[in-house]
Protein backbone atom coordinates (compact mmCIF):
# COMPACT_ATOMS: atom_id res chain seq x y z
CA UNK A 1 0.00 0.00 0.00
CA UNK A 2 1.21 3.39 -0.86
CA UNK A 3 0.89 6.46 1.69
CA UNK A 4 2.11 9.61 0.80
CA UNK A 5 1.38 12.92 2.94
CA UNK A 6 1.27 16.18 1.11
CA UNK A 7 1.93 19.35 2.82
CA UNK A 8 0.40 22.79 0.77
CA UNK A 9 1.67 25.65 2.31
CA UNK A 10 0.27 29.45 2.13
CA UNK A 11 1.04 32.99 4.05
CA UNK A 12 -2.82 32.09 5.36
CA UNK A 13 -3.24 28.48 6.27
CA UNK A 14 -1.31 25.16 6.23
CA UNK A 15 -3.31 22.17 4.68
CA UNK A 16 -2.57 18.54 5.43
CA UNK A 17 -3.45 15.38 2.97
CA UNK A 18 -3.21 12.16 3.32
CA UNK A 19 -3.32 9.70 0.95
CA UNK A 20 -3.55 6.18 0.66
CA UNK A 21 -3.23 3.77 -2.79
CA UNK A 22 -4.62 7.59 -4.36
CA UNK A 23 -7.24 8.21 -2.83
CA UNK A 24 -7.55 11.16 0.23
CA UNK A 25 -8.09 9.51 3.46
CA UNK A 26 -7.67 12.58 6.02
CA UNK A 27 -6.94 16.63 5.66
CA UNK A 28 -6.42 18.58 8.74
CA UNK A 29 -6.54 22.48 8.08
CA UNK A 30 -4.60 25.29 10.15
CA UNK A 31 -4.91 28.61 9.89
CA UNK A 32 -2.45 31.59 10.95
CA UNK A 33 -4.72 34.06 12.26
CA UNK A 34 -6.05 31.27 14.36
CA UNK A 35 -3.11 29.62 16.13
CA UNK A 36 -3.06 29.40 19.65
CA UNK A 37 0.13 29.68 22.57
CA UNK A 38 -1.54 26.61 24.39
CA UNK A 39 1.16 24.03 24.78
CA UNK A 40 3.79 26.46 24.92
CA UNK A 41 6.42 26.60 27.48
CA UNK A 42 8.38 29.53 28.29
CA UNK A 43 11.20 30.82 30.39
CA UNK A 44 9.06 33.11 32.34
CA UNK A 45 9.79 35.99 35.61
CA UNK A 46 7.23 36.15 38.50
CA UNK A 47 6.27 40.22 37.91
CA UNK A 48 4.00 40.31 41.02
CA UNK A 49 3.00 38.21 43.84
CA UNK A 50 -1.01 38.28 44.78
CA UNK A 51 -1.24 37.04 48.25
CA UNK A 52 -5.03 38.30 48.40
CA UNK A 53 -5.85 36.07 44.74
CA UNK A 54 -3.12 33.26 45.89
CA UNK A 55 -1.57 33.75 42.66
CA UNK A 56 1.33 35.66 40.60
CA UNK A 57 1.39 37.45 37.34
CA UNK A 58 4.22 35.87 35.26
CA UNK A 59 6.33 37.70 32.21
CA UNK A 60 6.40 35.58 29.12
CA UNK A 61 7.28 38.08 26.97
CA UNK A 62 4.07 38.60 25.69
CA UNK A 63 1.85 42.42 25.89
CA UNK A 64 -0.51 40.73 29.00
CA UNK A 65 1.76 39.51 31.69
CA UNK A 66 0.39 36.16 32.45
CA UNK A 67 -1.35 34.32 35.22
CA UNK A 68 -0.05 31.79 37.52
CA UNK A 69 -2.56 30.48 40.32
CA UNK A 70 -1.29 28.35 43.54
CA UNK A 71 -3.29 25.53 42.47
CA UNK A 72 -1.20 25.32 39.36
CA UNK A 73 2.30 25.20 40.63
CA UNK A 74 3.16 21.47 40.68
CA UNK A 75 5.88 19.75 42.31
CA UNK A 76 7.98 17.73 39.41
CA UNK A 77 9.11 14.89 41.12
CA UNK A 78 7.35 11.53 43.10
CA UNK A 79 8.84 12.26 46.54
CA UNK A 80 7.71 15.83 47.04
CA UNK A 81 4.19 15.28 45.19
CA UNK A 82 2.81 13.10 47.85
CA UNK A 83 4.74 15.05 51.08
CA UNK A 84 3.80 18.46 49.94
CA UNK A 85 0.75 17.75 48.12
CA UNK A 86 -1.65 19.07 50.79
CA UNK A 87 0.19 22.27 51.51
CA UNK A 88 0.03 23.52 47.72
CA UNK A 89 -3.18 22.83 47.72
CA UNK A 90 -4.24 24.90 50.94
CA UNK A 91 -0.72 26.52 49.72
CA UNK A 92 0.38 30.41 50.12
CA UNK A 93 1.78 31.75 47.13
CA UNK A 94 3.97 34.41 48.92
CA UNK A 95 5.80 30.45 49.76
CA UNK A 96 6.12 29.16 46.64
CA UNK A 97 7.01 31.57 44.31
CA UNK A 98 9.06 35.63 44.64
CA UNK A 99 9.07 39.04 43.07
CA UNK A 100 11.69 38.62 40.37
CA UNK A 101 11.79 34.84 40.32
CA UNK A 102 12.66 33.31 36.89
CA UNK A 103 10.35 29.93 36.43
CA UNK A 104 9.37 27.56 33.61
CA UNK A 105 5.51 27.42 32.72
CA UNK A 106 3.42 26.10 30.23
CA UNK A 107 0.35 27.91 28.74
CA UNK A 108 -2.73 26.24 29.35
CA UNK A 109 -5.21 28.48 28.31
CA UNK A 110 -4.85 31.53 25.46
CA UNK A 111 -5.35 35.16 26.41
CA UNK A 112 -8.60 36.23 26.12
CA UNK A 113 -9.67 40.39 25.81
CA UNK A 114 -8.52 41.72 28.80
CA UNK A 115 -6.83 38.96 30.29
CA UNK A 116 -3.46 37.11 30.02
CA UNK A 117 -2.76 33.47 29.45
CA UNK A 118 -3.33 30.76 32.43
CA UNK A 119 -0.03 28.95 33.44
CA UNK A 120 0.56 25.95 34.88
CA UNK A 121 4.64 24.94 36.22
CA UNK A 122 3.13 21.06 35.43
CA UNK A 123 4.96 20.47 32.13
CA UNK A 124 3.46 17.74 29.46
CA UNK A 125 5.05 16.87 26.29
CA UNK A 126 2.31 14.97 23.75
CA UNK A 127 3.75 13.20 21.45
CA UNK A 128 0.85 10.17 19.20
CA UNK A 129 1.36 7.32 21.47
CA UNK A 130 2.66 8.86 24.78
CA UNK A 131 2.85 11.83 27.17
CA UNK A 132 5.88 13.01 28.79
CA UNK A 133 5.47 13.98 32.30
CA UNK A 134 9.42 15.59 33.75
CA UNK A 135 10.31 14.57 36.86
CA UNK A 136 7.49 11.89 37.40
CA UNK A 137 8.63 8.56 37.86
CA UNK A 138 4.97 7.42 37.26
CA UNK A 139 3.33 5.23 34.04
CA UNK A 140 -0.07 6.08 33.92
CA UNK A 141 -2.83 4.60 31.06
CA UNK A 142 -5.50 6.22 29.44
CA UNK A 143 -8.95 5.54 31.02
CA UNK A 144 -10.98 4.56 28.10
CA UNK A 145 -8.40 1.28 27.11
CA UNK A 146 -10.65 -1.13 28.92
CA UNK A 147 -8.61 -4.46 28.43
CA UNK A 148 -7.03 -5.24 31.78
CA UNK A 149 -4.21 -7.55 29.78
CA UNK A 150 -3.93 -4.44 27.26
CA UNK A 151 -2.77 -1.92 29.71
CA UNK A 152 -0.83 -4.35 32.09
CA UNK A 153 1.23 -5.12 28.33
CA UNK A 154 1.71 -0.96 27.53
CA UNK A 155 2.67 -0.30 31.38
CA UNK A 156 5.20 -3.21 31.45
CA UNK A 157 6.60 -1.98 28.21
CA UNK A 158 6.66 1.63 29.02
CA UNK A 159 7.85 1.05 32.52
CA UNK A 160 11.17 0.68 30.61
CA UNK A 161 11.56 3.92 29.03
CA UNK A 162 11.11 5.54 32.51
CA UNK A 163 14.45 7.10 33.90
CA UNK A 164 15.39 10.33 35.92
CA UNK A 165 14.00 12.54 33.14
CA UNK A 166 10.65 11.52 33.81
CA UNK A 167 7.33 9.26 33.35
CA UNK A 168 4.43 8.77 30.87
CA UNK A 169 0.72 8.65 30.41
CA UNK A 170 -0.26 6.27 27.42
CA UNK A 171 -2.76 7.69 25.09
CA UNK A 172 -5.44 5.62 23.70
CA UNK A 173 -3.60 5.37 20.94
CA UNK A 174 -1.36 2.94 21.91
CA UNK A 175 -3.82 0.36 22.46
CA UNK A 176 -2.58 -2.50 20.43
CA UNK A 177 0.43 -0.44 19.23
CA UNK A 178 3.54 -2.50 19.26
CA UNK A 179 6.86 -2.10 21.43
CA UNK A 180 8.90 -0.38 18.21
CA UNK A 181 6.74 2.13 17.92
CA UNK A 182 6.00 3.34 21.76
CA UNK A 183 9.97 3.35 22.10
CA UNK A 184 10.30 5.68 19.32
CA UNK A 185 7.81 7.79 20.55
CA UNK A 186 9.28 7.63 23.84
CA UNK A 187 12.80 8.33 22.49
CA UNK A 188 11.75 11.66 20.41
CA UNK A 189 10.14 12.75 23.33
CA UNK A 190 13.19 12.75 25.89
CA UNK A 191 14.97 14.38 22.66
CA UNK A 192 12.95 17.17 23.16
CA UNK A 193 13.11 17.69 26.71
CA UNK A 194 16.86 17.96 26.49
CA UNK A 195 16.66 20.79 23.78
CA UNK A 196 14.37 22.15 26.28
CA UNK A 197 16.43 21.65 29.18
CA UNK A 198 19.72 23.03 27.21
CA UNK A 199 17.39 26.21 26.26
CA UNK A 200 16.40 26.98 30.15
CA UNK A 201 20.38 27.58 30.90
CA UNK A 202 20.77 29.42 27.71
CA UNK A 203 18.17 31.55 27.42
CA UNK A 204 17.47 34.83 29.41
CA UNK A 205 14.10 35.10 31.33
CA UNK A 206 10.57 35.98 28.87
CA UNK A 207 11.38 33.78 26.51
CA UNK A 208 9.74 30.67 24.53
CA UNK A 209 11.48 27.60 24.94
CA UNK A 210 9.11 25.07 23.50
CA UNK A 211 6.21 26.27 20.92
CA UNK A 212 3.41 23.59 20.13
CA UNK A 213 4.80 23.24 16.83
CA UNK A 214 2.67 23.84 13.64
CA UNK A 215 0.24 21.53 11.45
CA UNK A 216 2.83 20.16 9.26
CA UNK A 217 5.19 19.66 12.33
CA UNK A 218 2.07 17.70 14.41
CA UNK A 219 1.42 15.59 11.53
CA UNK A 220 4.64 14.43 10.99
CA UNK A 221 5.62 13.70 14.45
CA UNK A 222 1.72 11.81 14.57
CA UNK A 223 3.15 9.30 12.22
CA UNK A 224 6.79 8.34 13.35
CA UNK A 225 6.07 4.71 13.37
CA UNK A 226 3.63 4.33 10.36
CA UNK A 227 4.07 3.09 7.20
CA UNK A 228 4.68 6.72 4.94
CA UNK A 229 6.54 6.30 1.92
CA UNK A 230 6.66 10.14 0.86
CA UNK A 231 5.89 13.35 2.36
CA UNK A 232 5.70 16.21 0.04
CA UNK A 233 6.17 19.74 0.64
CA UNK A 234 5.48 22.24 -2.04
CA UNK A 235 7.04 25.11 0.52
CA UNK A 236 11.11 25.57 0.37
CA UNK A 237 11.10 26.96 4.21
CA UNK A 238 8.55 24.59 5.38
CA UNK A 239 10.70 22.08 3.65
CA UNK A 240 13.89 23.30 5.22
CA UNK A 241 12.17 23.54 8.42
CA UNK A 242 10.96 20.03 8.50
CA UNK A 243 14.58 18.41 7.04
CA UNK A 244 15.95 20.23 10.45
CA UNK A 245 13.11 18.94 12.65
CA UNK A 246 13.01 15.51 11.38
CA UNK A 247 16.83 14.90 11.52
CA UNK A 248 17.12 15.81 14.81
CA UNK A 249 13.86 14.25 16.66
CA UNK A 250 12.40 11.81 13.81
CA UNK A 251 15.35 10.96 11.49
CA UNK A 252 13.46 7.83 10.43
CA UNK A 253 10.99 9.70 8.60
CA UNK A 254 13.92 12.42 7.08
CA UNK A 255 15.13 10.25 3.86
CA UNK A 256 11.22 10.15 3.01
CA UNK A 257 10.64 14.12 2.95
CA UNK A 258 10.45 15.75 -0.99
CA UNK A 259 10.45 18.59 -1.74
CA UNK A 260 7.38 19.18 -4.40
CA UNK A 261 8.45 20.77 -7.82
CA UNK A 262 5.50 20.08 -10.06
CA UNK A 263 3.98 22.97 -12.71
CA UNK A 264 0.62 21.85 -11.16
CA UNK A 265 -0.43 22.88 -7.56
CA UNK A 266 0.29 20.09 -5.03
CA UNK A 267 -3.15 19.35 -4.49
CA UNK A 268 -4.01 18.91 -7.80
CA UNK A 269 -2.29 15.26 -7.38
CA UNK A 270 -4.58 12.70 -6.60
CA UNK A 271 -7.50 15.03 -7.78
CA UNK A 272 -7.05 16.31 -3.68
CA UNK A 273 -9.09 19.50 -4.24
CA UNK A 274 -12.02 18.27 -5.78
CA UNK A 275 -12.01 15.21 -2.97
CA UNK A 276 -12.41 17.59 -0.32
CA UNK A 277 -14.92 19.53 -2.24
CA UNK A 278 -17.19 16.28 -2.64
CA UNK A 279 -16.34 15.14 1.21
CA UNK A 280 -18.59 18.93 2.22
CA UNK A 281 -21.44 17.37 0.16
CA UNK A 282 -24.50 15.70 2.15
CA UNK A 283 -24.59 12.94 -0.67
CA UNK A 284 -21.82 10.82 -1.31
CA UNK A 285 -21.83 8.28 -4.15
CA UNK A 286 -21.11 4.85 -3.91
CA UNK A 287 -19.43 2.92 -7.27
CA UNK A 288 -21.98 0.40 -7.52
CA UNK A 289 -24.42 3.19 -7.89
CA UNK A 290 -25.79 3.42 -4.16
CA UNK A 291 -25.14 6.24 -1.76
CA UNK A 292 -24.90 7.72 1.68
CA UNK A 293 -26.98 10.99 3.22
CA UNK A 294 -24.81 11.91 6.07
CA UNK A 295 -25.79 15.00 8.46
CA UNK A 296 -24.45 16.30 11.33
CA UNK A 297 -26.71 17.42 13.86
CA UNK A 298 -25.24 18.75 17.54
CA UNK A 299 -26.04 15.90 19.55
CA UNK A 300 -24.99 13.05 16.87
CA UNK A 301 -24.26 12.42 13.45
CA UNK A 302 -26.57 10.14 10.96
CA UNK A 303 -25.76 8.05 8.22
CA UNK A 304 -28.31 6.64 5.81
CA UNK A 305 -27.35 3.85 3.43
CA UNK A 306 -29.27 3.53 0.30
CA UNK A 307 -29.23 0.92 -2.81
CA UNK A 308 -30.09 3.84 -5.83
CA UNK A 309 -29.49 2.91 -8.76
CA UNK A 310 -28.12 -0.65 -7.76
CA UNK A 311 -29.87 -3.30 -9.03
CA UNK A 312 -27.74 -5.94 -8.44
CA UNK A 313 -27.30 -9.50 -10.38
CA UNK A 314 -29.02 -12.08 -8.52
CA UNK A 315 -31.97 -11.18 -6.10
CA UNK A 316 -32.36 -8.17 -3.25
CA UNK A 317 -31.03 -9.82 -0.27
CA UNK A 318 -27.70 -9.95 -2.41
CA UNK A 319 -28.03 -6.17 -3.49
CA UNK A 320 -28.53 -5.31 0.03
CA UNK A 321 -25.86 -6.94 1.82
CA UNK A 322 -23.44 -5.81 -1.14
CA UNK A 323 -24.64 -2.36 -1.20
CA UNK A 324 -24.15 -2.46 2.65
CA UNK A 325 -20.73 -3.93 2.91
CA UNK A 326 -19.71 -1.22 0.14
CA UNK A 327 -20.66 1.18 2.08
CA UNK A 328 -18.81 0.54 5.26
CA UNK A 329 -15.75 1.10 3.61
CA UNK A 330 -16.97 4.67 2.39
CA UNK A 331 -17.86 5.26 6.07
CA UNK A 332 -15.21 4.93 7.49
CA UNK A 333 -13.19 6.75 5.11
CA UNK A 334 -15.40 10.12 5.30
CA UNK A 335 -15.39 9.64 9.54
CA UNK A 336 -11.77 10.81 8.80
CA UNK A 337 -11.99 12.74 5.68
CA UNK A 338 -14.60 15.08 7.84
CA UNK A 339 -12.80 14.20 11.43
CA UNK A 340 -16.76 12.78 12.77
CA UNK A 341 -16.56 12.01 16.16
CA UNK A 342 -19.20 11.57 18.99
CA UNK A 343 -22.33 9.45 19.01
CA UNK A 344 -22.35 8.45 15.11
CA UNK A 345 -25.78 6.31 13.84
CA UNK A 346 -25.64 3.85 10.75
CA UNK A 347 -28.85 3.64 9.26
CA UNK A 348 -27.76 0.17 7.04
CA UNK A 349 -30.40 -1.53 4.69
CA UNK A 350 -32.50 -3.63 6.39
CA UNK A 351 -31.02 -7.61 6.06
CA UNK A 352 -32.97 -10.49 6.87
CA UNK A 353 -29.89 -12.94 7.13
CA UNK A 354 -27.72 -12.65 10.68
CA UNK A 355 -24.84 -14.03 8.75
CA UNK A 356 -25.44 -10.72 5.82
CA UNK A 357 -25.40 -8.59 9.26
CA UNK A 358 -22.16 -10.69 10.94
CA UNK A 359 -20.60 -10.04 8.18
CA UNK A 360 -21.07 -6.33 7.52
CA UNK A 361 -20.49 -5.35 10.70
CA UNK A 362 -16.95 -7.11 10.71
CA UNK A 363 -16.48 -4.73 7.18
CA UNK A 364 -17.35 -2.09 9.04
CA UNK A 365 -14.40 -2.78 11.91
CA UNK A 366 -11.88 -3.75 9.35
CA UNK A 367 -12.80 -0.50 7.76
CA UNK A 368 -12.62 1.59 11.21
CA UNK A 369 -9.47 -0.03 11.94
CA UNK A 370 -7.26 2.17 9.79
CA UNK A 371 -8.35 5.15 11.66
CA UNK A 372 -5.92 7.09 14.46
CA UNK A 373 -8.85 8.00 16.77
CA UNK A 374 -10.43 5.30 18.64
CA UNK A 375 -13.72 3.86 17.70
CA UNK A 376 -16.38 1.69 19.59
CA UNK A 377 -18.61 0.19 17.45
CA UNK A 378 -21.84 -1.27 19.33
CA UNK A 379 -23.28 -3.51 16.80
CA UNK A 380 -26.86 -3.68 15.28
CA UNK A 381 -30.05 -2.34 17.13
CA UNK A 382 -33.58 -3.66 16.61
CA UNK A 383 -34.05 -1.10 14.52
CA UNK A 384 -30.75 -2.30 11.61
Amino acid sequence: MSVELLVNVTPSETRVALVENGLLQEVHVERQAKRGIVGNIYKGKISRVLPGMQAAFVDIGMDKAAFLHASDIVPHTECVAIKEKEQFQAGNIAELVRQGQDIMVQVVKDPLGTKGARLTTDITLPSRYLVFMPGSAHVGVSQRIESEAERERLKRTVAGYVDDLGGYIIRTAAEGVGEQELEQDAAFLKRLWRKILERKQKYPPCKILYEDPSLAFRVVRDFVGTELDKIRVDSRQSFDQLKRFTEEYVPELANKLEYYLGDSPIFDLYDVENEIQRALERKVELKSGGYLIIDQTEAMTTVDINTGAFVGHRNLEETIFNTNVEATAAIARHLRLRNLGGIIILDFIDMQSEDHRRRVLHSLELALAKDRAKTNVNGFSQLG
